[in-house]
């Protein structure tokens, strides 16, 4: 309880904490405005509605990068470990306030960005794919916290740690395309923590998609908890 109350008061007493959730929040929603008054008549209303999420989610990768990070970098992470020297405590309780901190800003910009759709759309159904949807944005955010927190703490460096984390969602798919090979191709869609994740925004043509909804978030549920588990033997077998 010490380390968590510490993490708290750490992440509420930071202003750029603030900044980056509403940052959160307002991308999420222009982006999904944005796309829901250009959405063609064939596309998924609940992609187009929360397309912001696949932008916003680089400003959830530098929040949670930050959190240790930015400790590094400044070499509070020394004064951390002594008052909290049982290191996975720590990380356990940077990673609860992060994602906690996460999934609030996340509820509250797919929320918004659900209303804004409805006024752009006129005719946005709340039907049970489109709760699946936003609910799945929701943890799929959550789930790209710890994914950031857990790289990281491996790195311990913010600018690299950003890139890795950066590069792994955003350049994955980019080289999936450039693959040829139908089975390769097809199997790192399934792979790709964007890509896999993202399915579950999927309302249409479920038969199109690589991965069904709820196993592509967790596929980027596996590379978060090999981040955090890797990010924790790191943490607790090497010095500060």
């Amino acid at each position: 309880m010490t380390a968590l109350h510490a993490e708290w008061t750490k992440s509420r007493t930071v202003p750029g904490t603030a900044w980056l959730l509403l940052g959160v929040v307002t991308l999420t929603v222009l982006l999904g405005a944005l796309a829901s008054s250009a959405m063609a008549a064939d596309a998924d209303p609940a992609k187009s509605v929360l397309m912001g999420v696949t932008l916003s989610q680089a400003i959830v990768v530098v929040l949670a990068v930050a959190t240790v990070g930015g400790e590094y970098a400044t070499g509070m992470i020394r004064l951390t470990l002594t008052a909290v020297p049982r290191r996975l405590n720590m990380l356990a309780a940077k990673g609860i306030v992060v994602t906690c901190l996460t999934l609030a800003a996340a509820v509250v910009a797919v929320a918004a960005s659900l209303a804004v759709g409805d006024m752009v759309m006129d005719d946005l159904t709340l039907t049970a794919g489109m709760m699946r949807a936003a609910v799945g944005s929701v943890l799929y955010l959550g789930l790209i916290a710890l994914l950031s927190l857990g790289v990281a703490t491996v790195v311990r460096d913010a600018a690299a740690a950003v890139g890795v984390v950066l590069g792994l969602l955003y350049l994955t798919p980019l080289v999936t395309t450039l693959v040829a090979d139908p089975v390769w191709h097809d199997r790192l869609e399934k792979l790709s923590p964007m890509t896999a994740g993202l399915a579950v925004q999927a309302t249409t043509n479920m038969a199109d998609q690589p991965i069904g909804p709820w196993q592509g978030l967790g596929v980027l549920g596996l590379w978060a908890a090999a981040a955090l588990l890797l990010g924790g033997l790191t943490l607790r077998f090497r010095d500060a």
